[in-house]
């Protein structure tokens, strides 16, 4: 079969697509035939040895697909040969035409959703699940303030945030970006490449400031959302794709509020119950049609480091996929 192969770490150029063995199916594992693998920003750092897990060279990357199950293991039950599901591949192996996952990170793929627009759900929709209601409380008529809204997590978390009852401000890098963001549900946006991100954030909310804050891009914006941040407010820190912060801790002491990592790739495995209850949540969410992933880019296998180089060139808006048989 075709995989893309990380031989040296390096840009996504230096990536290389050959030939390997087909995966086998051992205890407790599938084997899917891949219709679509989710592109993402730990995948762009992964092949440049800069995540906080590290891969052994060589690898594949890609953390997570869709397809139909080609194979099933021992001791695996609840799936069968044709079955269409969507898998965690735990960050390695997902950019290839056959992806071997373990049963127990394996989820029937909703009738509602194409291959495509289902390879967010285990990694953006959980996320944002798990930051929004577990770790960051958010409740309804509370305000919610996404950065990096436009892209695949962000995204995600709008759409999340207003279903659990927020009023929500999506705040991205172009109106273009912030249409999507309206049309996914945002109530408010600021453009913050042209507006203050402090100041239009308070003049939103009366100067009363957000009660959550999303921060999907770190950089200079998390100093000034957390500056917007309301008295006992949650800042949710989800990923840095402006670079890490260094933020004054003073803030927290006269906002009163807390600064909360959200690391959902390590909950999935610290906490298995935790994990099982997101992805029913989820599931429910998608087989009631109240989940709209939004695909702005289709690659195909040969093409994945063009999808990554446009993910790190911020060129992306929701999330783009490699489709290993376009």
């Amino acid at each position: 079969m075709r995989a893309i192969l990380c031989k040296e770490f390096g840009p996504p150029e230096k990536l290389v697509l050959e030939e390997i063995g087909d995966p086998k199916a051992g205890e407790g594992e599938l084997v899917i035939e891949s219709r679509a693998s989710t592109v993402t920003f730990p995948d762009a750092l992964m092949i440049e040895d800069k995540y906080q897990f590290k891969a052994t060279l060589p690898f594949v990357p890609g953390g997570e697909a869709a397809g139909v199950v080609a194979e099933v293991g021992p001791g695996v039950e609840g799936f069968a040969v044709g079955d269409r599901v969507i898998g965690s591949t735990m960050l390695v192996g997902g950019f290839q035409e056959k992806v071997l996952v373990a049963a127990s990170a394996t989820r029937p793929l909703s009738k509602n959703m194409g291959f495509a627009e289902a390879t967010g759900l285990l990694y953006a929709y959980g996320t944002g699940y798990y930051g929004l209601k577990f770790r960051g409380s958010l409740e309804p008529g509370e305000t919610l303030l996404v950065l990096g809204a436009a892209g695949n997590v962000g995204l995600a978390a709008v759409e999340l945030g207003k279903l659990m009852g927020a009023r929500v401000i999506a705040a991205a890098s172009s109106r273009e970006k912030l249409s999507v963001c309206r049309d996914r549900g945002a109530d408010e946006t600021i453009d913050y490449s042209r507006e203050d991100l402090k100041a239009r954030t308070k003049e939103l909310t009366k100067g009363k400031g957000v009660d959550v804050v999303y921060d999907c891009v770190g950089g200079d914006f998390a100093e000034a959302a957390l500056r917007a941040i309301a008295w006992e407010g949650r800042f949710l820190v989800i990923g840095f794709t402006a670079g890490i912060p260094r933020i004054p801790l003073n803030l927290t002491l006269l906002k009163s509020c807390q600064v909360i990592g959200v690391f959902y790739g390590a909950m999935v495995q610290k906490q298995p119950d935790l994990r099982d209850e997101i992805s029913r949540d989820l599931e429910q969410l998608a087989s009631e049609g109240k989940l709209n992933p939004y695909v702005s880019g289709r690659y195909s296998l040969e093409e994945a480091p063009q999808a990554l180089r446009a993910l790190l060139d911020r060129k992306v808006t929701g999330k783009v996929v490699v489709e290993p048989n376009r």
